[in-house]
């Protein structure tokens, strides 16, 4: 084990916006252990926020499903992968054929572009810092889309990605990371954690075979897959449970520490010793989080 690759939302931080103090440890014991840690999310940069501020994460961050690499110790871009403006519109133009019923969304290096209905909750931040409007009015040629976005407010996820998926697939990586809500989201053709993770290991100097990887949705299939040690949440979805092969405990039993713990236990060498943690000082009780925005 010489690189931890974790999700976040659903594998490390619930819906009550809590990172268990065990897990924090567990990481803790990782880095002491010289074993690096890197986070591989869904979120954008934007909303990297709980790892910096309630964990002090200063390391680099893999987001926006592998779409952009970030450098959250100097809050700078290190690569992005986007998507270009004529394949966002035309995979809407097909979505909406599909789902006419089907509102949009897009997230860009500079900013976010939501169309009116996007969001329900009308007091969202979100609201408040960005007017909605169709995509095909406020995205410009200068727009680096890192995520495209679509919800519908009927069915399930899986239904709504079994449908949309084949239709867009020329033109743009889709996958869910919603446990309800029929939410898409859309990267550039052939990006996905998986690859972003494999690049960043190579560079670093480490195979797949000593990466330990955790995950609970369909959007961690691939990393899941490619690690040597792909571990799902048992309160994942099904197809991460199916691509991993090997299950960590439920999020409640802090499944990711459980694991991380056992397999630091049999490094060479392990022993009890602490060292100040290189992220900042960790705490004893539960940290939080902000929850939302899909991992």
């Amino acid at each position: 084990m010489r690189l931890v690759a974790s999700d976040i939302d659903g594998t490390i931080l619930g819906h009550d916006g809590k990172i268990s103090s065990r897990t924090i440890r567990a990481f803790h014991a990782c880095r002491d252990a010289g074993v690096e840690v890197v986070f591989v999310t869904g979120r954008p940069p934007r909303w990297l926020y709980p790892l910096r501020e309630q964990i002090g994460h200063t390391g680099t961050v893999i987001c926006s499903n592998g779409a952009v690499v970030w450098d959250l110790e100097a809050d700078k871009l290190i690569s992005a992968n986007a998507l270009s403006i004529e394949s966002v519109l035309e995979a809407r133009r097909i979505i909406k054929q599909l789902r006419p019923d089907a509102l949009f969304a897009a997230e860009t290096l500079t900013g976010f572009h939501l169309e009116p209905g996007f969001i329900e909750n009308e007091t969202s931040e979100l609201l408040a810092e960005f007017t909605p409007a169709r995509l095909d009015e406020t995205l410009t040629a200068d727009d680096a889309v890192v995520k495209f976005l679509a919800v519908t407010r009927t069915g399930t996820p899986d239904d709504f990605l079994a449908e949309v998926q084949p239709a867009v697939a020329h033109l743009v990586e889709t996958t869910h990371s919603a446990p309800r809500t029929a939410l898409l989201e859309m990267s550039a053709p052939g990006i996905n954690k998986a690859v972003t993770l494999a690049e960043y290991a190579a560079s670093r100097g480490v195979e797949a075979a000593d990466v330990v990887a955790f995950g609970d949705m369909p959007n961690d299939v691939e990393m899941l897959r490619w690690a040597g040690d792909g571990y799902a949440m048992a309160s994942g979805h099904p197809e991460a449970i199916s691509a991993a092969g090997q299950q960590a405990p439920h999020f409640d039993d802090d499944g990711v520490a459980q694991i991380l713990e056992a397999k630091l236990a049999s490094l060479p060498g392990a022993h009890a010793a602490r060292v100040p943690w290189p992220w900042g000082p960790a705490a004893d009780g539960d940290l939080r989080g902000e929850g939302g925005g899909g991992d």
